[in-house]
């Protein structure tokens, strides 16, 4: 069984709408390069500029 790794080991990326840094999630494992936004808020709200 593989050892845990520590959230600050984990890749980063700053949100594209936002741009706060957010950390790879388990669900965007096969897909991480295509992945811009932290969430589907910002997602949803692409165009506007926090």
């Amino acid at each position: 069984m593989p050892r845990m790794r520590r959230k600050a080991d984990l890749p980063t990326k700053v949100c594209a709408s936002c741009g706060l840094p957010f950390t790879w999630r388990k669900k965007w494992e096969r897909d991480w390069d295509n992945v811009k936004f932290c969430s589907d808020r910002c997602r949803m709200g692409k165009g506007k500029v926090a």
